[in-house]
C-alpha cells in the first residue's frame, strides 16, 4: 500500500510539472493577445508567435528574465511568421530574446525597426535577437534615417540573422553609447548573414556603425565575430568603429565595396578576418586604419585591388589637433602576421594626405600628421603577377617600422625596406578563395611587445611551437569553408534563390502592352512585333523586364499623355532594358522618369539601339531616386528641350542619383538644355562618388539654352571620363568643368566651336561637417 501511495505521489508531481511548464508557454494570433502576453509575462515564460502575416504592429517587448529563464517571444514556426506593414519592435528589461521573425514588406514608423531599449527610461540588457531575417525594410524616403538594430544598454546580442536590402539613409546597424547605461556595453554582433546593401549613392551607409565622433573617446567592448558580410556596397565603411576596445574577429567579406574602418576611437583588435575580392572591383578594399593602438593581426586578404582608402591596408594621415569629428593621427598601432595574396599596392601609408588643397579647404581639414609609433610586422606578401609598388607612401612612411615582413614579387624590382625582404616561394590553393604558402617561409618572426599575445594564428594553430610569419602557421590544414553559407544567419534561411529562365511575351498592340507589363515576371522579355503603338499613358515598370523588337525601324511607341509625364515610369524594383525601339513624344513630356515621391529603393536603366525624339526631358531623375546603373548606348537623341538630368540632390549632403552614368556611342541633336548634369553637392569622402563616362558619341548643335554654358555638368561626381567624343557647333563656353583633384579626365576629344574642356585642380566644395 505505501508503495502505491509513493508512486501516486510521484505521478502527480510529474503531472503538476507538465502541467506548469504548458502553462509557461502560451501562443497568442493577434497584435492584442501579444500585448497582453507581454504584459502578464514572468520569468520563463514563452510567448509563441501563431504562423501567418502580422501587419501594422508596434511590438513594445517588456518583461525581467534572468540568465536561467529568459523571457522568449518566438515564431510558432521559424520563417513563417511576418512582420509587414509600418511595424517595430523595442526592447526594455533583462533576458529577453526574440527569435525566428522575418521583417518583410515594409518600414518602421520610428527611428529603428529592433531596438534595444523603449525610451531613455527603459533600456535592454542581456537580450537577444537571433534566428530572424530582416529584408528591404526601407522607409518610403531615402533621405529619412533609420536604423534596422538599434543597441543600446549593456550585453544584447544579436546573432544568427540575415540582415539585406537596405538602401534608405542611416547604418544598418548601430551600436549607441550615450549614456552610463550604454558604454562598457559588451555587446556582441556574432554569426550574422549580411547580405547585399546596394550602394546608397551617398553617406550614411555602413552596414555597421558603432558609437559616433561625439561618443568616440567612450569604451565599447563590442565584439564583432563570425559574420558574413556579402556584397555590403552602401558606402566607403563598412563597419565604422568609433568607440574604444572593440573587437572584429573571424569574419568574411566577400566582395563588399568598402572597408573595415577604425574611424574614431582606440585599441581595436582586428584578428583572424578574411577579406575577399574579385581581382577587378576597385572599390572592394580591407582595412583602414586612423587613431591609436589598434592590433591588426592574422588577416587574410585576396584579390583586393582597392586603392588609396580602399587599399587592402589603407594607413591615414590625420589633422594636427583635429577635433573629434574628424581624422586624428595613427599612433602605436601593430599591424603583424597578416597575408596579401594577389593585392594590388596592398600597402598604403599617409592615404588622405590633401596638403595640395589648402587653397580651398581650411587649416582645420588638412591630412598632414603622419602615422609614428606603427610596427608591420611577420606578414606575408604574393603576387602573381609583380607589383612595381606594393608599397606606396602618399606622405613619408617614417614612423612606420617594417621587421620581418616576406614578399614574392616575381623578381619585379621595388624600392628597398629594412625588414621586407624578397623571398622566392609558391602558394598552393587549401579551398576556394583560400592560397598560402606551400612551405614555411624562412625568415624569424620578430619579437615584439606583447606580441606573445598573438598565440594563435587564422584557423587557431598554436604559435607557441611552430610559428611562421604570414596568417598561418601550417602549410596543410582542411579548407575552412569560409563561404559555406549554412554557418552563418538562420537555420531555416536561404539567401539564394534559382534562376529562373526569362518568358517572352510577345506583344502586338498598345491596348494590350500595359497588361502584359503588370502579368510579366521578373526577368521576363516583351516582344514587340512591328507596328505603330499609340501610348496614352505612362507605362508603369516596377520589376526587372526587357522590352525589345526584332528591328527598331519597324517598331514606334508614339506617347501622347499628360504634360510632365513620363512614358516609361521607372517605380522602385523597377528595371528597365529597353532595345530597338523608337521613341517619338510631342515636346511637352519625359521619356524615362522615376516618382517623385516615395522611391523607396532602386530602380534601373539601359537603354541601347533606340531613337528617342522630341521629348521635354528624355530622363528625369526626382530627388531621393538612385539607380546603381543607367547607360544609353548606340542611341541617337534629338530635337529635345533637356537631356539627362540626374541634379536635384541639392542638400549638398554628399547624395547623388545613380552610382555609374554611361554614355557609349550615341548621337545628341539640338538638345536645348541639360544635356547631361549629373550633381553631387558637399565634401564627403565616404562613397564612391558617382561614375560618369561618356565615350564615343557625337554632339551637334546642342546647349543653345544652357544658363550656365557648360555643356556636361558633372559637378562633384569623383570619377569622370570623356573620351573620344566629338562636339560640333555647340554654343556653350564650355563642354565640361572637369575636378582635377579627383578621378575626372579627358582625352582624345573633337571640339568644333563648341568652347573647350577645362579642368580646375581644386573646385571649391561645400563641407558637410
Amino acid at each position: 500500500m505505501t508503495r502505491l501511495v509513493t508512486l501516486l505521489c510521484f505521478l502527480f508531481i510529474i503531472g503538476a510539472c507538465g502541467e506548469k511548464t504548458n502553462l509557461n508557454t502560451k501562443t497568442v494570433s493577434t497584435p492584442q493577445e501579444l500585448e497582453e502576453a507581454i504584459k502578464n509575462v514572468q520569468a520563463g515564460d514563452n510567448i509563441v508567435m501563431a504562423n501567418g502575416i502580422w501587419k501594422d504592429i508596434q511590438i513594445r517587448f517588456i518583461g525581467e528574465g534572468t540568465e536561467d529563464k529568459p523571457i522568449t517571444i518566438k515564431a510558432e514556426t521559424p520563417g513563417k511568421v511576418f512582420i509587414e506593414g509600418v511595424s517595430d519592435l523595442k526592447f526594455g528589461g533583462e533576458y529577453l530574446v526574440v527569435d525566428g521573425l522575418h521583417f518583410r514588406n515594409g518600414y518602421s514608423r520610428s527611428e529603428a525597426v529592433l531596438e534595444f531599449r523603449i525610451d531613455e527610461n527603459t533600456i535592454a540588457n542581456h537580450c537577444t535577437i537571433t534566428n530572424c531575417v530582416i529584408e528591404d525594410f526601407n522607409k518610403m524616403h531615402r533621405d529619412d534615417t533609420d536604423l534596422w538594430v538599434q543597441f543600446w544598454g549593456r550585453h544584447n546580442t544579436l546573432s544568427n540573422s540575415y540582415i539585406a536590402g537596405k538602401t534608405n539613409r542611416g547604418p544598418t546597424i548601430r551600436v549607441d553609447l550615450e549614456g552610463n547605461e550604454s558604454i562598457n556595453n559588451y555587446h556582441q554582433i556574432i554569426n550574422n548573414h549580411f547580405g547585399p546593401r546596394p550602394p546608397k549613392g551617398g553617406a550614411s551607409g555602413e552596414t555597421i556603425q558603432i558609437g559616433n565622433s561625439f561618443s568616440s573617446m567612450s569604451p565599447s567592448y563590442t565584439r564583432v565575430a563570425n559574420n558574413l558580410f556579402e556584397e555590403c556596397n552602401g558606402e566607403v565603411e563598412i563597419i565604422s568603429s568609433k568607440t574604444n576596445f572593440n573587437e572584429f574577429r573571424n569574419n568574411v567579406f566577400y566582395k563588399s565595396e568598402g572597408s573595415l574602418v577604425t574611424r574614431h576611437g582606440n585599441y581595436c583588435t582586428i584578428d583572424g578576418n578574411y577579406f575577399i575580392g574579385d581581382g577587378k572591383n576597385e572599390n572592394i578594399g580591407g582595412i583602414r586604419i586612423i587613431n591609436t593602438g589598434h592590433w591588426v593581426t592574422n588577416n587574410y586578404f585576396y584579390n583586393i585591388k582597392g586603392k588609396n582608402f580602399r587599399s587592402a591596408l589603407a594607413v591615414m594621415n590625420g589633422i594636427p589637433k583635429s577635433p573629434l569629428n574628424r581624422y586624428n593621427q595613427v599612433t602605436d598601432v601593430v599591424v603583424a602576421y597578416n597575408t596579401y595574396i594577389n593585392c594590388e599596392s596592398p600597402w598604403q601609408f599617409g592615404v588622405g594626405q590633401n596638403l595640395s588643397q589648402e587653397d580651398v579647404l581650411p587649416s582645420s581639414e588638412i591630412r598632414s600628421a603622419r602615422p609614428i609609433r606603427t610596427i608591420v610586422a611577420n606578414n606575408v606578401i604574393y603576387n602573381e603577377k609583380g607589383d612595381a609598388l606594393p608599397i606606396i607612401e602618399h606622405d613619408k612612411a617614417d614612423g612606420v617600422t617594417f621587421k620581418s615582413n616576406a614578399i614574392n614579387n616575381q623578381g619585379v624590382d621595388i624600392k628597398p625596406y629594412d625588414g621586407l625582404k624578397a623571398v622566392n616561394f609558391d602558394i598552393k590553393e587549401i579551398g576556394e578563395n583560400i592560397l598560402i604558402p606551400s612551405s614555411k617561409i624562412a625568415i624569424e618572426p620578430y619579437h615584439g611587445f606583447e606580441f606573445e599575445n598573438i598565440s594563435k594564428d587564422l584557423v587557431s594553430n598554436s604559435r607557441s611551437e611552430n610559428n611562421s610569419i604570414g596568417a598561418f602557421t601550417n602549410t596543410d590544414f582542411k579548407d575552412p569553408n569560409i563561404l559555406d553559407r549554412s554557418k552563418y544567419g538562420p537555420s531555416w534561411y536561404s539567401s539564394e534563390t534559382e534562376e529562373k529562365e526569362p518568358k517572352t511575351v510577345v506583344v502586338a498592340t498598345a491596348e494590350n502592352l500595359q497588361f502584359k507589363l503588370n502579368e510579366a515576371e521578373n526577368g521576363d522579355i516583351i516582344s514587340l512585333e512591328a507596328g505603330n503603338y499609340d501610348i496614352p499613358q505612362s507605362l508603369i515598370i516596377n520589376k526587372k523586364l526587357t522590352i525589345q523588337s526584332s528591328d527598331k525601324s519597324k517598331v514606334t511607341l508614339n506617347y501622347s499623355g499628360a504634360e510632365n509625364s513620363p512614358l516609361f515610369q521607372l517605380q522602385p524594383k523597377g528595371f528597365l532594358n529597353l532595345k530597338n525601339v523608337t521613341l517619338k513624344g510631342n515636346n511637352s513630356q519625359y521619356t524615362f522618369a522615376s516618382l517623385k515621391e516615395n522611391m523607396f529603393t532602386h530602380f534601373g536603366l539601359t537603354v541601347s539601339d533606340c531613337d528617342i525624339s522630341d521629348f521635354n526631358y528624355v530622363l528625369k531623375v526626382y530627388k531621393e531616386s538612385f539607380a546603381e546603373r543607367i547607360t544609353f548606348e548606340n542611341t541617337s537623341i534629338s530635337n529635345c528641350e533637356n537631356g539627362l538630368e540626374l541634379s536635384e540632390e541639392t542638400n549638398d549632403l554628399g547624395d547623388y542619383n545613380t552610382e555609374y552614368l554611361t554614355i557609349n556611342n550615341c548621337k545628341f541633336n539640338n538638345v536645348k538644355s541639360n544635356l547631361i548634369d549629373y550633381y553631387r553637392g558637399g565634401y564627403d569622402e565616404s562613397t564612391i562618388g558617382g561614375n560618369l563616362l561618356v565615350t564615343n558619341s557625337t554632339f551637334t548643335n546642342c546647349g543653345s539654352e544652357e544658363k550656365n554654358g557648360i555643356l556636361i555638368n558633372s559637378h562633384g561626381i569623383v570619377n569622370v571620363d570623356i573620351s573620344n567624343n566629338t562636339f560640333n557647333n555647340n554654343p556653350v563656353k564650355l563642354v565640361a568643368l572637369l575636378w582635377g583633384a579627383k578621378n575626372n579626365s579627358h582625352k582624345n576629344n573633337e571640339i568644333n566651336n563648341s568652347g573647350e574642356i577645362r579642368v580646375e585642380e581644386n573646385l571649391e566644395m561645400k563641407l558637410m561637417y
